[in-house]
């Protein structure tokens, strides 16, 4: 017999299956999620933290789970929602069932829940918040939406420090060191050091209370801005030490959290979205060539601007360099007058797409040309 389980979301909207994954109870936002494979990357991403992720794609854990592809050291999401779970995965690689590593860390899931459904909902009323129950945990509607009305909203949460790392470590560089960074862990994904390694850079990944002395203590060559979960307009410290790092006109290159950090320390605005970008298929125009890039994306705040627009801000002008091709968002931020860009989305994408690679080899060229 399966354990019955139960989503219920704050607009008292309730879906229905079995339990997937550990028993329990679980509460966070709810968002969907649109990549077809990468689910083990997914679910093992720190901007994910105290978000349930929806699947879009109807039959998830095809592949298994390894050893290889987490990106972080533990699983992040608060809970997982999936359709069709595979009964038996299949993959040379594969050490166990996903469910089985679910179970291991304590992660409650539900399966057998019409996604499509739920993902148009989502789509048509925003993300929300929303909790999983089953087993014990398992409780009148009325009852579960209390829980999940009480439960912390995603606008003005500080979630930053409670994925970073607790004490500075070294990524060595792949063969001979050109170059050493400093980055600023909001949310570090395992790939990300990894593909500045490949290029020859020594990476110094710094706790998100790091201070400017921490900092330049490594003698970067660059300051490399994390993603990472939460609200930017939470992070205080971390806009404030990037301004510094501007006023230094170290080099400097941010992705998705990043972005949005460097775009506040630019003087921009940021707003929480409807239903946000995640997935490995979004869109991205660059707004000087427009030439289009296939992105990966995990965000659900975005920076306020128009597509090319060229702005003044404490260090110069700026503008918006690119954007979203489906909804006009800002998805990247380019510094005329100090060394310094980012992107919305992830250069480092695992399982892929990796159209946007070459980010990684821009910054290493910036801080070549600043030497």
């Amino acid at each position: 017999m399966r354990t019955p389980a139960a989503l219920v979301l704050e607009d008292g909207r309730v879906f229905r299956g079995s339990a997937y994954g550990a028993e329990g109870r679980t509460l966070g936002e709810a968002v969907f999620c649109t990549g077809m494979t990468g689910y083990q990357e997914t679910l093992t991403d720190p901007s994910y933290h105290r978000q349930i992720v929806v699947q879009t794609a109807p039959q998830i854990g095809n592949t298994g789970w390894n050893d290889e592809d987490d990106e972080s050291a533990r699983i992040w999401v608060a809970g997982y929602v999936v359709r069709d779970p595979a009964r038996a995965p299949s993959n040379w690689r594969s050490r166990r069932r996903l469910d089985d590593e679910l179970v291991r860390q304590g992660v409650v899931g539900i399966a057998g829940v019409d996604t499509r459904t739920l993902t148009r909902h989502l789509r048509e009323h925003g993300a929300m918040r929303a909790g999983v129950f089953s087993g014990d945990a398992l409780d009148a509607d009325g009852a579960m939406l209390e829980e999940v009305l009480a439960g912390p909203r995603m606008k003005g949460a500080d979630l930053a420090g409670e994925v970073t790392t607790g004490r500075p470590y070294v990524v060595a560089a792949a063969g001979e060191r050109r170059f050493r960074v400093a980055a600023l862990d909001l949310g570090i994904k395992a790939n990300t050091p990894r593909q500045l390694s490949r290029r020859g850079v020594e990476v110094h990944v710094l706790p998100a209370t790091s201070t400017v002395e921490d900092l330049l203590a490594v003698e970067p060559d660059g300051v490399f801005l994390s993603n990472g979960p939460g609200d930017p307009e939470t992070q205080a410290h971390a806009i404030e030490l990037t301004s510094q790092v501007l006023r230094r006109e170290i080099p400097l290159f941010g992705i998705c959290f990043g972005n949005q950090i460097l775009g506040r320390a630019l003087g921009l605005g940021t707003y929480k979205m409807r239903y946000g970008h995640r997935g490995i298929n979004i869109p991205v125009i660059d707004a000087d060539t427009g030439q289009v890039a296939i992105t990966a994306q995990n965000h659900g705040f975005a920076l306020e601007g128009e597509p090319g627009a060229r702005f003044d801000s404490p260090f110069g002008t700026a503008r918006v360099s690119h954007y979203c091709a489906n909804d006009g968002t800002v998805e990247g931020l380019r510094c005329v007058d100090v060394p310094a860009f980012s992107v919305q989305y992830h250069p480092e994408a695992a399982a892929g797409p990796h159209d946007a690679a070459p980010l990684f080899d821009e910054f290493v060229t910036l801080m070549e040309k600043n030497r």
